[in-house]
């Protein structure tokens, strides 16, 4: 990985981060969810015995830390070093601030998706907050499981112990809070675009291809294909378009092919050229 991907993983981790921690100052803590994580035991402690979340975090966080150094290599252990200090870190400098949600509803709706981007940003730049953030990227890489699904896991063990100290109506909201927090996570992780993956079954596949070359200026992929009912040799092309592409696409197939098979389906994210990196390999034209 060269240095610029590098120092854009660690601006992610610390803008991430930076979002965990004043989310939590704003939206958890004042109206009293113990949304899961550290952060939750940080909330039950500070309700119970006053401590300051940013130093019970802090002083969690560290064993935490060493278990996911040696589970998940160095690399990662540096990266959920600097979100281990950071999250605490800015809840410690915000915990005065005057902006405070105090009604656990609205707290659990604007803290779960402000929270949720705020950790699939960090997860973007594949570090973690520390705390149970990390045991749920370890989490996800030994079992496959989303960060989302994963964080949901983990952090719902945490908030159901809360109704010991809160009532049954906070726990309910603070676990609304954290299934909100884990599509947001995942939303941020995968839609990255708003992007098209068009499947065209057709015998025409030369006016096809001109159409999807000359027009949108996009490549394609060719599979031959037998259709099921006719029993007759078709080919399939698989296109990869934005969505106004995809638009324009659907009306000219509509008018030049009308008989071709058209499938659009919502493409999460897209690798590769046109896409992530330039479409050409020189500069843009």
């Amino acid at each position: 990985m060269n240095s610029k991907s590098q120092l854009m993983q660690y601006i992610y981790i610390i803008i991430g981060a930076s979002i965990v921690g004043v989310t939590y100052n704003v939206f958890l803590l004042p109206a009293k969810l113990a949304a899961g994580g550290i952060s939750g035991v940080s909330t039950i402690l500070n309700e119970v015995y006053q401590l300051s979340p940013a130093l019970t975090q802090f002083t969690i966080n560290v064993p935490i830390f060493i278990i996911g150094w040696i589970a998940m290599g160095k690399d990662f252990g540096v990266k959920t070093l600097l979100g281990t200090f950071w999250v605490p870190f800015i809840i410690y400098l915000t915990e005065d601030i005057p902006f405070t949600v105090t009604n656990p509803l609205l707290g659990a709706i604007y803290g779960g998706i402000i929270l949720g981007v705020g950790l699939g940003i960090v997860y973007k730049g594949n570090g973690s907050t520390g705390g149970t953030a990390a045991i749920a990227q370890i989490v996800k890489r030994f079992t496959g499981i989303s960060s989302g699904y994963s964080q949901l896991i983990v952090d719902g063990v945490v908030v159901i112990t809360s109704i010991v100290v809160f009532s049954f109506e906070l726990t309910l909201f603070a676990l609304m809070a954290i299934f909100i927090s884990s599509k947001a996570i995942d939303f941020v992780q995968l839609r990255t675009a708003a992007t098209k993956l068009i499947l065209i079954i057709t015998d025409e596949e030369e006016k096809i291809q001109t159409i999807i070359s000359n027009e949108l200026d996009r490549g394609l992929t060719k599979v031959r294909s037998v259709g099921g009912y006719s029993n007759q040799d078709k080919t399939m092309i698989l296109c990869v378009t934005e969505q106004p592409e995809a638009v324009e696409l659907k009306k000219t197939l509509q008018k030049e092919t009308p008989n071709a098979f058209v499938i659009f389906i919502n493409a999460s994210e897209i690798l590769g050229r046109g896409f992530s990196i330039d479409k050409y390999y020189g500069q843009k034209l």
